[in-house]
């Protein structure tokens, strides 16, 4: 258990480390290389031994054949002619290579000869004030991984998901990085999936607050049934999670239980902790989506009964108005009537209407139609 804590104390993201500045080398790009490319480093023994992200990728592999070690290129939304020498150079099938260009990929594990081809959706939580019926909860991006015996290639897609602060923790642990190629794997899936993690929670309380909006007794003059908008756009919201997590159990399944001669046996052993959480997130998000159902379906039934409400008072008052028209109309007929010439007619009419209608105001006021 200890050891589980230690690694996963080395990959998982802390505020402080995110945001510093890292003084271990240059992260500046070189002009003649890749505009897609945005860290290109050899590491050897678990630590760097190119301090600044000058190599080429070929640069790069021609290192790591004389002298060994792996190779970490990290790109950012390339295009096909960027990535098209990066292809060649370390063989990769041109199906996967697709696959990473174009983006917008499920999940997935694939295997290709000597090549393990990953595919992740990151996931970032959309702050906002107010959640109204327009509110982008949650936004998604990729992350793709090409792991070879002796390199690393990852291509991002979105505009969050950095992996930089990633790289650098894992710099800042030899022992583990030492493990070659798997080990960056393993960072980058926990990475995401503790990623899951702080999402569930946000989106968590944006479902109690619409819970307790919905379930909550309204204001005196207010009106149940108007957060159907707000719900409906929470639920699309937790689908778009729930795409992302759900494909990914299958490959986590893979890389935790499967012997695979590219993931060192060392590593595979902590798969299970990542397989563990994400297992966790797929319960959660399932639950979301079912609460917000149950919520949905709620909102519905008290707009129902409010409307019925509305019927049954303006039913009740048109009641009430029927007997003095029906009187006043009998009235307007052009015959003579007996009462006309009694000196108490109008007032036992007007008074007959008082005493109905109030009689029938209360009967309905006693059945709750008003």
């Amino acid at each position: 258990m200890s050891m589980i804590r230690d690694l996963r104390a080395a990959v998982r993201p802390s505020r402080k480390s995110a945001t510093a500045p890292h003084s271990g080398y240059d992260t500046t790009r070189d002009p003649s290389a890749s505009s897609a490319v945005v860290d290109c480093a050899v590491y050897r023994d678990g630590r760097r031994v190119t301090q600044a992200s000058c190599l080429t990728p070929h640069e790069a592999m021609l290192r790591v054949r004389e002298d060994g070690g792996f190779a970490w290129i990290g790109l950012h939304e390339p295009t096909e002619a960027e990535f098209a020498d990066i292809a060649r150079e370390f063989g990769l099938h041109p199906l996967a290579v697709e696959d990473a260009v174009h983006a917008h990929q499920r999940p997935k594990l694939e295997r290709y000869d000597d090549t393990l081809f990953t595919v992740f959706k990151t996931i970032h939580y959309v702050e906002h004030a107010e959640l109204t019926a327009t509110s982008e909860v949650v936004e998604t991006g990729e992350v793709m991984c090409f792991t070879g015996p002796d390199f690393v290639i990852t291509v991002r897609h979105g505009g969050h998901g950095s992996l930089r602060a990633l790289r650098h923790r894992l710099q800042d642990d030899p022992e583990l990085l030492a493990k070659g190629p798997s080990a960056v794997l393993h960072a980058i899936a926990d990475h995401v999936v503790d990623g899951y993690i702080a999402v569930a929670a946000s989106v968590q309380d944006d479902i109690d607050e619409v819970e307790i909006d919905v379930f909550s007794t309204p204001a005196k003059g207010g009106r149940r049934g108007s957060d159907a908008g707000r719900i409906y756009q929470l639920k699309r919201e937790v689908l778009q999670f729930k795409r992302a997590v759900s494909p990914l159990l299958r490959p986590m399944q893979l890389l935790s239980e499967r012997p695979m001669r590219l993931i060192d046996p060392d590593i595979q052993k902590y798969f299970r902790d990542v397989a563990d959480h994400l297992a966790r997130v797929h319960e959660e998000v399932i639950g979301f989506d079912e609460l917000l159902n149950s919520i949905l379906q709620a909102n519905l039934a008290q707009a129902t009964v409010t409307q019925n409400e509305d019927m049954r008072k303006i039913t009740s008052w048109a009641a009430i108005v029927a007997v003095p028209t029906m009187i006043c109309g009998v009235y307007g007929m052009n015959f003579d009537m007996p009462e006309l010439r009694w000196s108490y007619g109008y007032p036992m009419v007007l008074g007959l209407i008082v005493t109905v209608c109030f009689s029938i105001h209360r009967i309905l006021k006693r059945n709750g139609w008003l």
